[in-house]
Order: C-alpha cells, then sequence, then structure tokens
C-alpha cells in the first residue's frame, strides 16, 4: 500500500467528531483522492498519542491506477450522507499479505462466535478428565470477555482483529484462521518504559491462531494489521507481553520489531504454575 493511501485512511479513521482535520490530494481511485507515494509529505497530529486530530497534506500530479493498489487499497470506501455534510467511512482489510487478509470484527452472533473459537482453542490447556466440558466452560468464558469488551468499548479504543484467507481454499470454508485483540492502554508499568510524552500506546494481547493454519504467517499478518491499526488510530508505541520461555513467540514479536524491556518480578511468576513474561515494545514509523 503506498503511503499517501495510509495517511489518507489514517486521516479518515479517526473516529472523535469533534476533532479538526484538514485533507488536501490531487487524485482519485475508487472513490479516494490520493497521490503517488511521495505525495504525502506531512501528517501532523494536534494531540500525540491520543488517536485524534490528524491533518493530512497530499498534493501529486501523477496518477495511480487500480491495477497497482493492493486489496486493502481497493477496500476503501466513502460514501457522503446525503444533505448533512458528515463524511461516513467504511474500510475492510488493514492487511492483506502471505494469502491472508486482516480487517476488524464483524459484530454478528456468527463471527463474534467464530472468533471466540479461536481463541478458546488457542489458550485452553487440556486436563486430564472432562476435558470437553471444560473447552466448553473456557470457551463460554472467552466469549462472554470479548461480548464485553464490544459492548463497553468506543470504536477507536478497542479493536478485535480477524484474519481469513486472501483467496477460498479448501479447508478453510470461509472461516477465521486468526484473532487479535487491540487497546489503548495507559498503565504506568509499561508507560515508565516510554518516552515521557507518550501518555498512552496500543496493547495487543490474545493473538490466536486456528490449529490447522499455523506455520503459514498468518500471525504475521495479524501483527502488520495491528501497525496499520497504530498509525491509523495515531499511537506511537505498541506493547505486548509473551512468556519468558516461549522462545517460538519471541521470535515472531522480535521479528515484527518488538523488544524486550522488562521482565515480571520473581515474586509475580514464583507461584506453581505461573510462568515469567516479558513485555516487548514496539517504535511504529508514525508520520509527523
Amino acid at each position: 500500500m503506498n503511503e499517501c493511501m495510509y495517511a489518507c485512511m489514517a486521516h479518515l479513521l479517526v473516529s472523535n467528531p469533534n476533532a479538526s482535520h484538514k485533507l488536501v490530494c490531487s487524485n482519485t481511485v475508487h472513490g479516494v483522492r490520493t497521490g503517488s507515494r511521495s505525495a504525502c509529505h506531512r501528517v501532523r497530529r494536534k494531540s500525540r498519542g491520543c488517536g485524534s486530530g490528524l491533518v493530512l497534506h497530499c498534493s501529486s500530479s501523477s496518477s495511480t491506477s487500480s491495477s497497482q493498489l493492493s486489496c486493502a487499497d481497493q477496500k476503501v470506501r466513502l460514501q457522503i450522507e446525503n444533505g448533512s455534510g458528515k463524511l461516513k467511512q467504511r474500510f475492510e482489510y488493514l492487511v492483506c499479505e502471505y494469502g491472508w487478509r486482516v480487517r476488524r470484527l464483524i459484530e454478528n452472533t456468527d463471527e463474534i462466535r467464530m472468533a471466540a473459537q479461536v481463541q478458546a482453542q488457542a489458550f485452553h490447556v487440556p486436563v486430564a478428565l472432562f476435558n470437553d466440558l471444560f473447552f466448553q466452560f473456557f470457551k463460554a468464558e472467552v466469549l462472554s470477555g470479548l461480548l464485553y469488551k464490544l459492548k463497553n468499548s468506543p470504536p477507536n479504543r478497542y479493536a478485535c482483529l480477524v484474519a481469513e484467507p486472501a483467496k477460498n481454499e479448501p479447508d478453510s470454508s470461509k472461516q477465521l484462521v486468526g484473532v487479535t485483540d487491540v487497546t489503548v492502554l495507559r498503565d504506568q508499568h509499561v508507560l515508565q518504559h516510554l518516552p515521557a510524552e507518550a501518555e498512552e500506546y496500543l496493547y495487543v494481547s490474545g493473538i490466536a491462531v486456528s490449529k490447522t493454519f499455523r506455520r503459514r504467517k498468518i500471525a504475521t499478518a495479524l501483527l502488520k494489521a495491528c501497525d496499520m491499526l497504530s498509525i491509523l488510530w495515531g499511537f506511537e508505541f505498541l506493547a505486548l507481553r509473551a512468556y519468558e520461555e516461549d522462545l517460538g513467540a519471541r521470535k515472531l514479536y522480535a521479528n515484527a520489531g518488538y523488544h524486550v524491556v522488562s521482565r515480571d518480578p520473581p515474586w509475580t511468576s514464583n507461584w506453581i504454575g505461573r510462568k515469567c513474561r516479558v513485555l516487548m515494545i514496539k517504535r511504529t514509523n508514525l508520520p509527523k
């Protein structure tokens, strides 16, 4: 996706209706005014890290062919609400890479249940007796938590991102193959590792991939979508936690640009069954 499109989407996805915005672009593709990759020369945020107040300046005389756009570009749709003067925006795919597409969860019963199923299968710890029963209880708990977050979180403070095949595969059955949660937080234990001007950050959690689709770059696509969301919302830092002994997960996050900044204090991880975690932070290339 070209840089101008990223910035244009970043401007349009700010959901604070009171924020002032300015958008100046020269070319129009699929109803989105955009310029060449070098056209976006400034994106200014009125309030750093607050996810609002983007001011975008784009200018270019070059044209962009629709065939050159990625599927994420082509999924941006703008609609002008008749008479009200308000701009309504709907986007579908944040990322389209490695054969997977990542978007926000559609809040209907079937998709919410599928997302809960993927996360429950990924995080359920099997038990010797009555495993199926315990799994059903665990899945119900995951579903309840997801419903609570969707109902009680503003759309620019929480997002459940889901991955699906870019093309219909025989074994996919149009199902969700990956899920992750992204939440705006301001935990002081994390902020102490960020620059003083950072007041909030995006926290990535619950990264889950369906068992039959693992080791196929789905988690990498989900992490890229989190990066995209951080740009759209205007946040410079992302954070996540991983188990210290889970070298596979830590390598995945390190390859995505995350760095270990701290680990759980010894007294919080010495309890039987409690594993030590590391805090990992990434700084995004947010336009300035």
